[in-house]
């Protein structure tokens, strides 16, 4: 009996559980690794006979893609506790037990001036085509805010010229908009609810459709190794080339821990490097 229990059914069991408990961001997140990563190994097989074997075979077959596989993992363990609390599995048979994440060096990408330059032609050129997904990486650029905080803006959300955010990472917290900003969002019909709708549904403007349109500004831009996230530290990093304190950026940005905002200290560093450099290349011989 036990063995004609399908991880699919086991899956959807295990998210409906959690759905109390994760912010609809975190839901949507892992309802993507769940298609995209796990689905199309463990699909179609009994959750009774997963073995830490296949557990194991599955996150090598993800090597290429770290950051992914590292995500996914936490989300394979959710539904094996899950198999475990309905009976499916015997207590502490979580097969993803002992298996170590990818080791990943720390990220520090930002957009150059170049870069820049060459994302704003790319976002001009793909605009008639996807004007909706191209006008929320611009408000990513313009805001340093999370994907997920501008794709399911609502427009109660947006008022006194202002982003007021109910549920972000760290919380309810207020978004401070600068004039383009605003004349973005003022340029955009309000026949729904939300400021950036989905074309075929009810709700916001997918993950998917979002990153389509970003896999074809990097290629269109050339950006190589550049991730939508990383428009939040190139953001940070336009700050601090402005001289705004790191206590500022802090604010802007959102966070709670002002650990958090110190690692954007080291796009100061690289600045400071680039202003030697120049002296030098005026002044040496």
């Amino acid at each position: 009996m036990l063995e004609s229990v399908l991880f699919e059914t086991v899956a959807e069991d295990a998210f409906n559980r959690c759905r109390r408990h994760w912010k609809p961001g975190t839901l949507a997140v892992n309802r993507a690794y769940l298609r995209n990563q796990i689905l199309p190994w463990f699909g179609g097989r009994s959750i009774a006979g997963v073995t830490q074997m296949d557990v194991r075979r599955w996150f090598a077959a993800l090597h290429a893609t770290p950051a992914a596989a590292n995500r996914s993992l936490p989300v394979l363990s959710t539904i094996m506790r899950q198999a475990e609390h309905a009976g499916y599995r015997p207590r502490y048979s979580n097969p993803c037990r002992g298996v170590r994440r990818y080791r990943q060096r720390g990220r520090e990408r930002f957009l150059t001036f170049d870069e820049t330059r060459r994302l704003g032609a790319a976002l001009v050129s793909l605009e008639p085509a996807s004007p909706l997904p191209v006008a929320v990486v611009r408000l990513l650029l313009l805001t340093g805010c999370r994907q997920s905080e501008i794709r399911t803006l609502a427009w109660q959300d947006y008022r006194e010229g202002h982003l007021f955010l109910r549920d972000g990472k760290t919380g309810p917290r207020t978004v401070w908009l600068s004039s383009p900003a605003r004349r973005l969002l003022d340029g955009l019909p309000r026949t729904k609810r939300w400021i950036f709708p989905a074309s075929r549904c009810a709700g916001p403007l997918s993950m998917d459709t979002l990153y389509r349109c970003w896999r074809a500004l990097c290629s269109n831009a050339s950006l190589t190794d550049m991730r939508l996230h990383d428009l939040r530290h190139s953001y940070a990093s336009f700050a601090l080339r402005q001289g705004e304190t790191v206590l500022t950026i802090g604010r802007l940005l959102g966070h709670r821990d002002p650990e958090t905002t110190l690692r954007y200290t080291h796009f100061a560093d690289a600045m400071a490097q680039d202003a030697v450099e120049a002296v030098g290349a005026v002044v040496g011989r």
